[in-house]
């Protein structure tokens, strides 16, 4: 376990920004977001990256999070490690997903690593262990087959016992780091305390035996087959050929950023205008942290990794024993109701928010802070 700083070299920023100034943006298919990421907020957002956003505020920011490196079975992984302010704080694995980035967790390591300093109870208090995925940001990954999410949760258990010695821990995430976090739940449920997702990541046994789906089930499970009709293909393309997207990606920054904002836009409770949610800073630091470590492929290649790996939980009914919570934001990509969550899950505590969507600790921190709060506090024992 060693300590980690970014440090990006100059000559790696000079890069990117000659990559701008040359992009040649695709004639606009519509006048607004119907085809994609259209080419004028593109143009806007990479001027912004080449003529305003200030890189070394952004790495400033990120390096006040205390960080470390360790070798974690065959690569290197980075991590986020603080501390709690408490009389016996609780370690919290949080991980996060594609296409974000261990920034998804700046806005609540505070309330949730000293919560008498935001307004809460120190009893509290969690040690916030926050993980890049591997082949993500500053995380190495081995270039081997098979880094799937049951492997990488394998990887972060490996991180939270081994190296950092918890006995006892809990888990926390959204998007792949759902996945992630079911996994844990699901093979190392003997040392977790319990579970919190913000996406639906199990899929739950239905046959002969099971209850009749209810009208709210059988529309989710439309909605969902609906939803991969019309905003399924960066699945499809990732889970098949990531390479050659990859390609394209790693050479362009402005077609880096298309590919990752008009996600942020479409998941996020935005109401169309991505930036009433994120400022062009939150959203370029994002994309810099995948553009700057050339991590792009080697993120989207999970995707790869996951179709063909049977144990990840979304592809193989099962059922999660491991104690649950779960938060439903109205904008996430898929929200299903209580009762199928609970075929899958252990469900002790199920919270509906008015307002969030897909990055839920971006977008909703406090409410994020106060539901892992509330599900863990029985569960500290």
């Amino acid at each position: 376990m060693k300590p980690f700083r970014i440090s990006v070299p100059t000559r790696d920023l000079d890069d990117l920004r000659e990559r701008l100034a040359r992009t040649r943006f695709a004639p606009a298919l519509s006048p607004d977001w119907t085809h994609g990421t259209p080419p004028g907020y593109l143009a806007e957002l990479v001027e912004h990256w080449r003529t305003k956003f200030d890189w070394s505020a952004a790495e400033a920011k990120l390096n006040e999070m205390a960080q470390f490196t360790a070798t974690v079975r065959d690569a290197e992984l980075h991590f986020v490690h603080v501390e709690g302010k408490g009389p016996k704080p609780l370690p919290l694995l949080f991980s996060h997903g594609w296409p974000g980035s261990f920034w998804e967790v700046s806005k609540i390591i505070g309330p949730l690593t000293d919560p008498a300093a935001h307004g809460g109870d120190p009893a509290d208090a969690f040690h916030v262990v926050a993980p890049s995925l591997p082949g993500y940001g500053f995380s190495e990954h081995p270039g081997t087959p098979g880094i799937s999410p049951p492997e990488i949760a394998h990887r972060f258990h490996e991180l939270m016992t081994d190296v950092l010695g918890y006995e006892r821990y809990a888990a926390q995430g959204g998007d792949w780091g759902a996945v992630i976090t079911t996994c844990l739940g699901r093979d190392h449920g003997d040392r977790l305390a319990g579970i919190h997702v913000n996406m639906m990541a199990a899929r739950p046994v239905i046959g002969e035996h099971s209850a009749a789906l209810t009208d709210a089930e059988q529309a989710y499970v439309d909605g969902q087959a609906a939803w991969r009709s019309s905003e399924g293909g960066y699945t499809a393309i990732q889970s098949t050929k990531p390479a050659t997207l990859g390609a394209g990606l790693s050479d362009s920054p402005a077609g880096l950023a298309a590919w990752i904002v008009e996600k942020f836009r479409s998941w996020s409770d935005c109401d169309g205008d991505v930036e009433s949610v994120f400022s062009k800073d939150d959203l370029l630091t994002n994309i810099s942290i995948y553009w700057l470590t050339n991590s792009i492929a080697t993120s989207t290649r999970l995707y790869y990794e996951a179709w063909r790996d049977q144990a990840t939980p979304m592809f193989t009914p099962g059922y999660i024993d491991t104690p649950t919570g779960f938060a439903s934001f109205p904008k996430e990509i898929s929200r299903p109701p209580r009762e199928w969550v609970a075929r899958a899950y252990n469900l002790q505590r199920f919270t509906e928010f008015e307002r969030g969507g897909h990055f839920a600790a971006m977008e909703q921190p406090e409410a994020l802070v106060e539901d892992i709060r509330a599900f863990f506090r029985p569960l500290r024992g």
